[in-house]
């Protein structure tokens, strides 16, 4: 019975992580496109700025309505909803419609506004998956693993998410290598699906790469279970004590149910509660925490990096490999916080990394007003102080400083505000550039 619980646990788990594996891929696969969208739409910095900002702006729209759903229908089909969308979003922004093939074209044909409209609508759809899976995934992961696997398990899905990061730039990087000098020179005789896809308009091939893994998640997800405190609180006692039980014997699901009746009784916090004078500076550290995070730069780099590295570097593919690098020391860094975050705590963790984003980011302007090439490497530091202190430290500090029945709501203001700066910063970020 013990190895039985073992392994159902183990494949919840797995299935719940690529939730957030598929947030880190949708947020950085942009990355790898934006050179190549710029080229082939003929985009001027502010239209570059809107279609990577657009998934965002989704994500936004994602974060308000996820609270909405996942009450009324359960995490469980808020979840298929978010992998759907995730899915719908890959397929639309790789078959966007065609402007340039004319009648040697292997889908339909449009004009370019057309076309231009439609990937930033599937961006959109892209964006919303995103701002559910971010809400309701580290939800139900809680939900479902016992007490004493809980941060373990939420700990693994931060990670998950900066492996998806990683992942995204170097399936970027092997497309880009895949087309070498042909890489989005289009030829109007197209020999085949694959090389109009991945060579002549190769971002096409890099919004379809999360196609396969979209579709694992949203088809793995009806083989799980519902949150069984969802199915509690709706009442369905008996259909949450059996999944308890498959999971954490007996002995446990009686405890959690009681726990869960508890929970059910107490009074929910609201705003009110979350801005009065005890909890305003609580509030205001919920706010300005996430909102500084965005403000230090990753967004820019997370989205912008080959082109920020392009400008030092003068290589497209030492940039792309540039790229790979950063979601290295950003998974690296982000595992070391996770395993060290308890010895050195939450303060020092954050203050060390903010010294460090600060004197990184005074070599990286320094290093490009001197037209250096080696502008990477401090900016590998700034990646590495950001991973090891306001990726996973804000999140932590946000959930410890809130009483239990107003966490919820307090932690949802913080997504808020980072969506909502990073949305900022991603509009402007091209035109800065410029």
């Amino acid at each position: 019975m013990k190895k039985t619980n073992s392994v159902y646990l183990y494949v919840i788990s797995f299935i719940s992580t690529i939730g957030g594996f598929l947030f880190g891929y949708d947020t950085a696969v942009i990355s790898g496109c934006n050179s190549f969208l710029e080229s082939h739409f003929e985009l001027s910095p502010a239209m570059l700025g809107w279609i990577v900002s657009s998934a965002l702006l989704g994500t936004i729209a994602g974060c308000v309505v996820s609270g909405l759903l996942t009450d009324k229908i359960g995490r469980k089909r808020t979840l298929i909803i978010a992998a759907f969308a995730l899915t719908l979003s890959a397929i639309g922004c790789m078959l966007v419609p065609d402007f340039n093939n004319g009648t040697n074209s292997f889908w339909f044909t449009s004009g370019q506004l057309f076309a231009f409209n439609w990937l930033i609508v599937f961006r959109m759809i892209g964006g919303i998956g995103v701002g559910i899976t971010s809400v309701v995934a580290p939800i139900y992961i809680s939900e479902l693993t016992p007490p004493q696997n809980r941060g373990k398990m939420v700990s693994i899905y931060q990670l998950s998410i900066t492996l998806g990061i990683l992942l995204a730039f170097l399936v970027d990087w092997l497309v880009l290598s895949y087309a070498g000098e042909a890489a989005g020179v289009i030829s109007h005789n197209t020999s085949s699906f694959g090389q109009w896809v991945f060579v002549e308009e190769l971002w096409r091939g890099m919004f379809g790469t999360e196609i396969p893994i979209a579709l694992l998640f949203f088809t793995l997800l009806f083989f799980t279970p519902e949150s069984p405190r969802w199915l509690a609180v709706k009442n369905r006692i008996d259909d949450a004590r059996k999944i308890i039980i498959r999971i954490s014997g007996e002995e446990m699901a009686e405890k959690e149910i009681r726990e869960i009746a508890d929970l059910k009784h107490a009074e929910k916090g609201s705003l009110k509660e979350l801005l009065s004078p005890m909890l305003r500076v609580p509030f205001a550290i919920g706010i300005l925490l996430p909102m500084f995070s965005h403000l230090s730069g990753i967004a820019a780099i997370m989205y912008f990096a080959p082109n920020i590295l392009n400008e030092s570097m003068q290589s497209v593919e030492g940039s792309f490999l540039g790229a790979v690098l950063v979601g290295v020391v950003n998974s690296l860094f982000t595992f070391i916080a996770i395993m060290n975050i308890e010895n050195f705590g939450r303060r020092k963790l954050l203050l060390t990394g903010v010294i460090g984003a600060f004197l990184s980011l005074t070599g990286v302007g320094i290093l490009f007003a001197s037209g250096s090439e080696y502008v990477i490497i401090p900016l590998l530091f700034y990646v590495a102080s950001f991973a090891f202190s306001y990726g996973p430290v804000v999140w932590v500090i946000i959930s410890e400083i809130f009483p239990t029945n107003i966490r919820g709501l307090a932690v949802s203001m913080g997504s808020f505000s980072l969506m909502v700066t990073g949305f900022v910063i991603t509009l402007t970020n091209p035109v800065f550039f410029e």
